[in-house]
């Protein structure tokens, strides 16, 4: 029987548990700043190497070759002594040769667990930022195609292992003269040395890479050497987010000095 005395229903879209907030958010900082900062640096990339991939021009300047390039797998390439230069598609219909290798190294980065949440929230907005709504009704993650495919990463891992490979390989040729002459050192020479150390660095970060060493291990100490492996891929992976900004940034510059030197436009300085 009542009494007279429980508490009313409240009324409209609030029910007696919840604060009466209407506000969207409550956060009063630049809160979305970073998220546009996120999209305009990513935008920035997909941009100049659209450009640069579809150049097809100005990608080798001895002993250098960008790394948008390499390996060159397309007969149109240009000969490069001793580089990965492997005539495998044919003219590939006078497309770049770029495009044949390219597909590997970004398939990598755009399902990279880092990038998903930086272009999900800077191109998206889902969500914006923390503790700001999303404009989305509905969600289903990745539940569904397209991004269904996300669940590939692991697979272009495995083939980012062998382009940075090539990529070393591009580095020990590095330390060449224009006429091939070993001993020599440039100051591209410098710049594909971070490059391909940022570019380890980051792949080795790979949330893939911590699980393929560590995961499914039961008893760290039946396997100290994957255990030891394990804990130093742990701590790349905690500075994921710098490495992916950090190489993306060094393998964009790298690939501009090649276009500088091989288009005319900068002399490559001989350090010695």
């Amino acid at each position: 029987m009542a009494t007279g005395t429980e508490p009313q229903p409240r009324t409209g879209v609030h029910d007696a548990s919840r604060a009466a907030i209407t506000a969207r958010h409550l956060r009063t900082d630049r809160w979305w700043l970073a998220p546009a900062a996120t999209a305009a640096g990513l935008l920035a990339f997909v941009v100049y190497s659209t450009w640069r991939a579809f150049a097809n021009a100005d990608y080798y300047a001895a002993p250098y070759v960008s790394p948008f390039y390499s390996p060159c797998l397309a007969e149109n390439c240009v000969p490069m002594k001793d580089g990965p230069n492997w005539a495998i598609f044919g003219s590939w219909w006078g497309l770049s040769p770029a495009l044949l290798i390219l597909i590997f190294p970004l398939g990598f980065r755009l399902t990279c667990y880092y990038y998903r949440k930086a272009y999900y929230r800077g191109f998206w907005a889902s969500p914006p930022a923390c503790a700001v709504a999303e404009p989305h009704k509905t969600y289903s993650g990745e539940t569904r195609f397209p991004l269904i495919l996300q669940n590939i990463h692991r697979y272009f891992f495995y083939a980012a292992v062998p382009v940075a490979g090539i990529l070393t390989y591009d580095t020990v040729l590095a330390f060449r003269d224009e006429t091939y002459a070993w001993g020599h050192m440039g100051l591209g020479t410098l710049v594909f040395l971070v490059n391909i150390v940022l570019i380890w660095a980051y792949t080795f970060s790979c949330h893939s890479c911590r699980h393929i060493v560590g995961g499914k291990l039961k008893h760290f100490s039946r396997h100290p050497v994957r255990y030891r492996l394990w804990g130093w891929v742990g701590k790349l992976n905690a500075r994921h987010m710098q490495l992916a900004w950090a190489s993306l940034l060094s393998v964009a510059l790298a690939d501009f000095y090649v276009y500088l030197v091989a288009s005319g436009a900068f002399d490559d300085p001989r350090l010695f």
